[in-house]
């Protein structure tokens, strides 16, 4: 499976550039706020592994209006970081890997 380039951006993470995407129009169960919002991202330079990643934060385009919350460079490159980390080889043809994004909003603040 493939990421489609539109509406793709790049990111570089420790010297490997990867595509990421956000789903635009919303899945029924995400457009009433019931699952959370999806991420996918692929190697940019070739065929591998797509890495689909469950966000905290509900789709921009939910019908009842929740907060929206962008997603940041810095968020994608953690998740990837995290995927690395936990056995994704995104260069190796295999089934799409899975993972959730950590929840930054139980973060610990600094003071």
């Amino acid at each position: 499976m493939a990421l489609t380039k539109k509406g793709s951006r790049l990111i570089t993470v420790d010297g490997v550039v990867y595509r990421w995407r956000v789903r635009g129009r919303p899945t029924y169960a995400q457009a009433l706020g019931e699952r959370p919002l999806a991420l996918a991202v692929e190697q940019a330079d070739c065929k591998g592994s797509v890495l689909l990643v469950s966000m905290s934060q509900d789709h921009p385009s939910n019908w009842f209006g929740g907060p929206s919350i962008p997603v940041l460079p810095s968020q994608v490159a953690a998740v990837i970081r995290k995927a690395l980390g936990e056995g994704w080889r995104p260069s190796q043809p295999a089934t799409a890997f899975r993972t959730t994004a950590p929840d930054e909003s139980q973060a610990p603040s600094t003071p």
